[in-house]
């Protein structure tokens, strides 16, 4: 159910004066409205009393798009059409960004309100003081019933509104009370998530709540239990979340994160993560959006001012590591949510790394065990939650899941244990250091704590499926999954990067982001302009705007694995290289050295390469394009033959080219 600060039959709306329509809106609105407020709609009501005249139907101002945070100026309702209008007033040229903000609107609505699914919806940008421009009024190319954003200026809002009902006016007559009372069930990217959950809104406002995504909602309070468990007993306890791709265990983790950021309880806890570009961009989307929140309500705010507050919240983990290798007390938070746990480092990474960057010849610990002997410093209680992805390890020295678990075997045996029934998964190599630890008694299962349906993709749960039955070349089962997901979740394939390009661009609208993602191995993809080791700052790629060169937009810097791991786009291109062959036998993998392909012997290393296409291959939520290039007979580091046998493999599976 969506809310509004106020809601009237057109009719009504007509025969009632300015001052009592503003007197109703400013009553709603929780907020003391600002006297800039207050004359903008002086100015948008005498305009949607001129433009509805004649018309019968619904009106409302101020409708909330939660997902976004934000408010459509008006909405209206007529026969089968839902306006989405969002107005500038004095505002002369229609801007890019102010016609992607209500395409924005129209998208969140068409996308995840269930009323909205089956209704035309139009979006229509009122630039009051600009000039009469002549719109063509036309669908957008994605069957949905959305039609491109309309340019109206303060005169001619009533043809723009005439004209698309002689276009698309069906018999079916929306109900304004049941439209606003309709289901809402968005799926917000994790830099939304963090950001509204960062601002006091709960899991269920801002995310789906259907059957099948309840234990979103499962594992948070699970969790929450078997924290108010330690505390009231004075346990330490670890446990271990499992999911799917894409399911939903960093939202769950910030989730708790900001459930337990109670100082005067002595129940406070922090966000960790080893995955930087992640913790970058996290930290950067929530400074901004604190800045610009603060200087929405007139107060002045540094970036600096802003940075404090967000870095109690969420760190990277060898921040974290490296303030209490200095200091011997116990941490400030009693809680630790680990994310990407099976990422840390094993005993010989650590052990080197902190050696030889950080002067610790005495270190001998891995990751986990040291991790682990920080929060045991607590004398009543602590709580780990590690957050593990299968099939995610894409670098030298993560020791996967066992580690945390031989670390409580051998060295914290008074630590409890509560694990997802799936951690005994083969994708997660725990079977071993789970049954040692369930020979003492001290592991309980708890099925809460598995997350099993994928939220990042809202237009088809199966992706992650899909993908996975792709890599391990299961033919039959990869070509029934992409049969179910295609209508709703477009694959194409190409040789051609250029066409790759275009596709992106036709099926993104308003500020949905796209860009090209490649393997960190994928080294000869020169020739196409693309350059793995070209630094690129992932921050300016997932959180600046189209104009920026800097960002996914513009399809100029491309983003591997480490950078896209945890985060997603809307739609992606995949460009495969040379480095992941396919073969009847199985995959070939391979590592560029120097000036040849080198065939990758350890089986360690071909796990990460399979893991790196894995975590590509599952980050779009709307659809991807991928790109196998034709070669080259010239050049002995492109062959042919290194890439047909992959694209000939896609395709026989059934996905379409471009």
């Amino acid at each position: 159910m969506l809310n509004f600060y106020y809601k009237d039959s057109i009719e009504t709306f007509q025969n009632k004066s300015i001052e009592e329509i503003i007197g109703l809106i400013a009553l709603s609105n929780q907020f003391d409205s600002t006297i800039n407020q207050n004359k903008s709609w002086e100015q948008q009501i005498p305009i949607l009393k001129k433009a509805l005249d004649g018309y019968y139907g619904t009106i409302f101002f101020e409708f909330s798009i939660p997902r976004m945070g934000k408010r459509v100026d008006c909405l209206v309702i007529i026969d089968n059409i839902v306006f989405v209008i969002e107005f500038k007033v004095g505002e002369k040229e229609f801007l890019s960004y102010n016609i992607d903000q209500v395409w924005d609107y129209a998208l969140d609505l068409k996308n995840f309100h269930k009323p909205s699914h089956s209704a035309v919806l139009a979006p229509i940008l009122v630039a009051t003081e600009a000039k009469y421009l002549l719109n063509e009024i036309s669908l957008t190319p994605h069957n949905d019933d959305l039609i491109f954003p309309i340019k109206s200026n303060k005169d001619n809002l009533h043809d723009a509104i005439k004209n698309t009902l002689l276009f698309f006016r069906g018999k079916t007559i929306i109900n304004g009370d049941e439209y606003a009372k309709g289901s809402y069930s968005p799926t917000p990217t994790i830099i939304e998530a963090a950001v509204s959950l960062y601002n006091n809104h709960s899991v269920e406002e801002i995310t789906r709540n259907d059957a099948e995504a309840i234990n979103l909602s499962k594992t948070s309070s699970a969790i929450s239990e078997i924290i108010d468990y330690a505390k009231s007993e004075n346990k330490k306890v670890i446990c271990f979340v499992t999911g799917v791709p894409g399911a939903g265990k960093t939202l769950v983790g910030l989730k708790v994160a900001t459930l337990h950021l109670d100082n005067e309880k002595n129940n406070t806890s922090v966000y960790l993560s080893g995955n930087a570009p992640l913790v970058a961009i996290l930290q950067e989307a929530l400074i901004r959006d604190k800045v610009n929140r603060e200087r929405e309500l007139g107060n002045r705010i540094t970036k600096s001012e802003a940075k404090k507050g967000v870095k109690t919240f969420i760190q990277i983990i060898h921040h974290y590591r490296d303030a209490y290798l200095v200091d011997p007390n116990p941490p400030y938070d009693h809680v630790a949510i680990f994310d990407e746990a099976q990422r840390a480092w094993n005993k010989d990474q650590t052990v080197k790394f902190m050696r030889q960057k950080k002067n610790q010849s005495n270190f001998n610990y891995s990751e986990p065990e040291f991790l682990i002997s920080c929060l045991d410093r607590h004398k009543d209680w602590a709580v780990i939650v590690c957050l593990v992805g299968g099939g995610q390890e894409i670098n030298t020295g993560e020791a996967g899941i066992s580690e945390w678990l031989n670390a409580i075997y051998s060295k914290f045996t008074d630590w409890e244990v509560c694990i997802s029934p799936n951690l005994t998964d083969s994708e997660y190599a725990a079977i071993e250091s789970i049954s040692k630890l369930q020979e003492r008694g001290v592991t309980k299962y708890n099925k809460d704590l598995h997350l099993s349906v994928s939220m990042r993709s809202f237009r088809a749960d199966k992706v992650s499926f899909f993908v996975k039955s792709l890599l391990d070349l299961n033919v039959d089962e990869v070509k029934e999954t992409l049969s179910s997901i295609s209508e709703n979740y477009p694959i194409m394939l190409t040789r051609d990067l250029a066409k790759a390009k275009k596709w992106l661009k036709q099926k993104s609208r308003g500020t949905e982001r796209y860009g090209i993602v490649v393997s960190s191995q994928a080294q000869r993809l020169k020739p196409l302009a693309i350059d793995v080791k070209s630094p690129m700052n992932p921050v300016n790629w997932f959180l600046e705007g189209k104009d920026d060169v800097r960002s996914s937009y513009y399809l100029e810097d491309v983003a591997t694995e480490f950078h896209v791991q945890g985060l997603e786009l809307d739609w992606a291109c995949v460009t495969w290289d040379g480095d992941l062959r396919y073969s009847e036998s199985g995959w070939g993998t391979f590592s560029f050295v120097g000036n040849k392909w080198q065939n990758i012997h350890k089986e360690e290393r071909k796990r990460y390469l399979i893991n790196a296409y894995r975590v590509l291959l599952t980050r779009a939520r709307q659809g991807m394009v991928i790109v196998l290039p034709e070669g080259n007979v010239e050049d002995h580091t492109r062959k042919p033959e290194y890439y047909d046998k992959t694209f000939n493999y896609l395709k026989s599976i059934g996905i379409k080219t471009l």
